[in-house]
């Protein structure tokens, strides 16, 4: 199949639409919106500041900010200078700052808003600094003096297809994080494949998922050269509902954390009880599905999609009931982000990853891991050959998914190969499939299936909105789903215990990735003391 190049595409977008809106930026709450004349200019002249500060061609320079529309004017600007950006999540730590850097070899970074700036300040080795344009970034050099002192580049790189664009680290949920080599052919194969998904005449997209993420990445920054689309950027965490509001998206893409997390703010408004009644009432149900789809910004989107972590099937039928017809998809780094979805949309396929994307194969290997090939698929990991060798059996790239293909031509994920555990009595157990299983009680919000060594698997949840409910409810409640999931088990993965955590899991307690998804071995040491000894009480409180 013939692809056009990120770069190349981006200009034509550029050459073609010159005053047509593409990006808009809120600041303080004002929001400012570029052409794509405007974004061409500017991508241009921070390239030509880039080689006239010195920086040459092929030098890996970083990005390490909270989405914006300078995060991706960087990201143009890098490539049209003929050099590779390197993506740090705006949450890592001062180890993984460190890490990415000294890996790539980087020679400079690009800071927008942070959490905090401490972490970069220990983690630099020096590297010079250039912060964008908002009162809180701390930098050696400013965007805007750039900007200032310098012209558009007149005539910009012209990379090849299957020269890197980009080394994309992963989010490192066991280790240290991987950076995988993506090519302008798998950017291009990736959002190629997703653009015919989008059927609005203009599709308005609120980048808020983090841009160092490769699903944000690929289906938002190059999806939109791709397609007719305008992007808004999230201003921080506090605002997104309004932003939200203000940009009335008619496509939405999110990860199970929050799609379970929209689920307990409407259950903080209304009780799930009555909400299931009133769905049930002819006319009422859709007047009320209506009202919920506004509260939450949905007046407008007619595309909601999930990926980066399995979710629940209740969840998605539990929406459906809304309207919200959710297209789970599934991706990662390795195959620059997306590789399947249950596209066009089909209720009969709700909890699969669909199928896979035109350019992309799909099979089983040893121990019913995924394999998969095409042209998204990228082809090495930077400076690690053996992680590279150790990824490829005969040309398909090995996923470390256990998956089951179906009658119809989808495909089930049903848990990582690796995250396997054997339980004392020898057998294995795959605990993501029973993770869907008890969040469909919606009390619970995340849970983590463990039991290496232990006589039988337990789990340690959190949970979401607890609509008014003591705690003898509560643990009446996680009981009767217990027991009810374990009826459908074999007898070795049966739930011994239910663990109420005290704490919520997230990235600042090192519990999450920046991408939302468990880090398994920091919550099983977080928790596996914490377990009673006294396995007859089926739900203990930490």
């Amino acid at each position: 199949m013939e692809y056009v190049h990120p770069l190349v595409q981006f200009s034509n977008r550029a050459s073609q639409h010159p005053e047509q809106v593409y990006l808009h930026q809120p600041t303080n709450g004002q929001w400012r919106s570029y052409t794509w004349r405007q974004v061409d200019t500017m991508a241009r002249t921070i390239a030509s500041a880039l080689q006239a500060n010195g920086y040459q061609s092929g030098d890996r320079i970083a990005i390490l900010g909270k989405n914006s529309m300078e995060w991706l004017i960087a990201d143009f600007a890098i490539a049209m200078a003929g050099m590779i950006s390197v993506p740090i999540y705006a949450t890592a730590g001062e180890e993984t700052i460190r890490y990415v850097l000294e890996h790539a070899d980087a020679k400079m970074i690009f800071v927008g808003k942070l959490g905090e700036y401490d972490s970069l300040a220990r983690a630099n080795p020096g590297l010079p600094t250039v912060g964008f344009p908002y009162d809180e970034v701390v930098a050696d050099m400013q965007w805007q003096q750039w900007l200032d002192d310098h012209q558009p580049l007149a005539t910009i790189a012209s990379p090849e297809l299957d020269d890197t664009y980009t080394i994309v680290y992963t989010s490192g949920s066991t280790g240290q994080p991987k950076g995988v080599v993506v090519t302008g052919r798998n950017l291009s194969a990736a959002a190629t494949a997703a653009a015919p998904t989008l059927t609005e005449p203009l599709t308005r997209w609120l980048s808020y998922l983090p841009m160092a993420h490769i699903t944000e990445r690929s289906l938002v920054t190059m999806l939109s050269q791709y397609a007719n689309m305008e992007v808004f950027f999230n201003e921080s965490l506090d605002t997104f509902v309004d932003d939200l509001a203000h940009v009335q998206p008619n496509a939405f893409i999110t990860v199970p954390r929050l799609w379970a997390k929209f689920q307990s703010q409407i259950f903080k408004a209304m009780p799930e009880k009555r909400l299931r009644l009133l769905l049930s009432i002819p006319v009422v149900g859709s007047i009320v599905a209506k009202k919920v789809r506004a509260k939450l910004g949905f007046s407008y989107c007619t595309y909601y999609g999930s990926g980066t972590a399995p979710i629940p099937l209740s969840l998605l039928k539990w929406y459906e009931k809304l309207g919200i017809n959710i297209v789970e998809g599934w991706g990662m780094t390795e195959v620059s982000g997306a590789a399947s979805g249950n596209t066009p949309f089909k209720s009969e396929r709700l909890g699969s990853i669909g199928v896979p994307f035109h350019n992309m194969e799909f099979k089983l290997g040893d121990n019913d891991e995924l394999l998969v090939r095409g042209d998204a698929v990228a082809k090495s990991y930077y400076k690690n050959a053996q992680a590279t060798d150790d990824a490829f059996v005969d040309g398909w790239f090995r996923t470390g998914d256990m998956a089951r293909e179906n009658a119809d031509g989808s495909w089930n994920i049903i848990g990582r190969v690796k995250e396997q555990f054997k339980t004392a009595k020898g057998k294995y157990v795959s605990p993501v499939p029973i993770e869907s299983l008890l969040e469909a009680n919606p009390l619970v919000e995340q849970s983590c299936v463990m039991g290496s060594g232990m006589p039988m698997p337990v789990v340690a949840v959190v949970l979401g909105e607890r609509q008014g409910l003591s705690d003898s409810e509560i643990e009446d409640s996680l009981q009767a789903t217990v027991k009810e999931v374990n009826a459908g088990l074999e007898s070795h993965e049966r739930i011994a215990q239910v663990l109420v955590s005290g704490t919520p899991w997230s990235i600042e307690n090192g519990l999450l990735t920046p991408t939302l998804k468990l880090k398994r071995v920091a919550i099983e040491n977080a928790y596996n003391d914490a377990f009673s000894e006294n396995q007859r009480q089926v739900v203990v409180w930490q």
